[in-house]
């Protein structure tokens, strides 16, 4: 039988209750995705999934455990609380557990402002199948693209609620249609593949299927008779689709949970120059369509823009209640919790500010360097920001394109990294992370 999701909340926040608890926390997930899969204009994988999720997150005391289960049947939530109570009773102390006051909560949202969930009809599985072969076609109709490795089309739905033992009761639904295609060219060991795809809260925004086959077929023939570059000290182009890992890094070191461990390489950065003078990011969850775009965050709290850096100057932490309290300061509303967990920080929609030159432009300015399109592995230092990942892309003589590159490292720490960056003009500013390509000066390049 199926059960509003909240009133689904209210039963575990109930069941907590007779089960012992002092205060609670319950968290609903209705959910469906289906995903399809092509390849040779034929339909080789089909997935759908659909079910209700449930989180209970209990607080005996200074105490806290989480239970989730997939199961809605009423004595399936009262073994839950129970079983949630006894393991609480068995952790180990910590003060700062608990929920915002209610005075905290967020009141009076507005939900179609964000424009987070599209609503027209779920697409049928022909839709989908039908745009992921329009793509494998377009990507094969390319010169020199000699197979598809992969074409996918999917569709998401899921609508979330929460409500707190104290007074908290609010929920949201998200969708989203994703599209994209992986192309290979050459043969044996000559092989070099690239890929393309989209991802779009609303389906008409969605690109269409032709445009992401070609530019996926387009990327890999570029690609083709790639090797290694030279070896020594370059300035490092990161293009726009792989750039905001860079800015990902810096959101990871400013977490509050990794400050409270003491075990990030920005921890002695508050108030210091950590990005060229002039460039800014902003964390905006209220941006319409955009991914992570929400009224509330996972303990209840209003979502609000937020500097996080401003004119180069790191301005703050990304908190959650728990770690802002452990540093004697307020949360920043950047909660995000599952079925199966407490709240923990984490950054949503973020944009870097946009350069005034074109991706080209950069290409003229560095000279002699380094285009990265694509990375592999990674070994990020977390308490130093000691950088090395392996990447592949286009060297640049004379600031133009020689040819294409693969099987190197680029090397460089990330503190001084972040601080010489030249952003271009190209972010999307449709994606969660608007960052567009950045320009880092100086990195090692470990090729022939």
């Amino acid at each position: 039988m199926a059960h509003p999701l909240c009133d689904l909340t209210q039963t575990l926040l109930a069941a907590a209750q007779r089960a012992g608890a002092d205060h609670a926390d319950a968290l609903a997930v209705d959910g469906t995705s289906v995903s399809i899969d092509v390849l040779n204009a034929k339909l080789e994988h089909a997935e759908r999934a659909e079910g209700i999720d449930i989180g209970l997150r209990v607080m005996v005391g200074q105490r806290q455990a989480c239970v989730s289960a997939s199961d809605t049947r009423t004595d399936t939530i009262t073994t839950m609380a129970e079983r949630a109570v006894a393991m609480a009773r068995e952790a180990p102390e910590d003060p700062t557990i608990g929920l915002a006051d209610p005075d905290q909560f967020a009141q009076g949202w507005d939900t179609d402002a964000l424009e987070i969930s599209d609503p027209t009809a779920e697409p049928t599985p022909a839709t989908l199948q039908e745009d992921a072969a329009n793509a494998e076609a377009a990507a094969l109709a390319v010169s020199g693209v000699s197979q598809v490795q992969a074409a996918s089309a999917g569709y998401s739905r899921h609508a979330i609620h929460l409500a707190t033992s104290n007074g908290f009761s609010g929920g949201y639904e998200r969708t989203g249609r994703a599209l994209s295609c992986v192309a290979i060219t050459g043969t044996g060991t000559e092989m070099e593949r690239d890929y393309y795809g989209d991802h779009r809260t609303f389906q008409a925004d969605l690109q269409s299927a032709q445009d992401i086959g070609r530019i996926a077929g387009e990327r890999t023939v570029e690609r083709a008779g790639a090797r290694k570059p030279k070896t020594g000290a370059f300035p490092v182009l990161f293009d726009e689709r792989i750039a905001s890992s860079l800015i990902g890094h810096l959101l990871v070191a400013i977490n509050g949970s990794s400050i409270v461990r003491g075990s990030s390489w920005a921890r002695d950065l508050l108030g210091q120059q950590v990005l060229p003078t002039g460039l800014s990011i902003i964390e905006d969850p209220h941006r319409p369509r955009a991914s992570s775009s929400k009224p509330f965050d996972g303990e209840g709290l209003p979502t609000a823009r937020r500097t996080i850096v401003e004119n180069g100057v790191l301005g703050g932490w990304t908190l959650d209640l728990a770690t802002a309290r452990k540093l004697g300061l307020k949360s920043t509303a950047n909660a995000s919790r599952g079925t199966s967990a407490p709240p923990s920080p984490t950054t949503g929609n973020i944009a870097l500010t946009q350069g005034d030159v074109s991706r080209n432009d950069l290409i003229h300015d560095m000279g002699t360097g380094l285009l990265v399109t694509s990375m592999i592995g990674s070994s990020i230092n977390p308490t130093t920001g000691d950088y090395s990942r392996g990447a592949s892309g286009f060297w640049v003589e004379n600031g133009e394109i020689a040819y294409p590159v693969n099987e190197c490292t680029i090397a460089g720490n990330l503190i001084e990294m972040l601080k010489t960056i030249t952003p271009a003009n190209d972010g999307r500013a449709h994606l969660s992370r608007v960052v567009p390509s950045l320009l880092v000066q100086g990195m090692t390049l470990a090729g022939e």
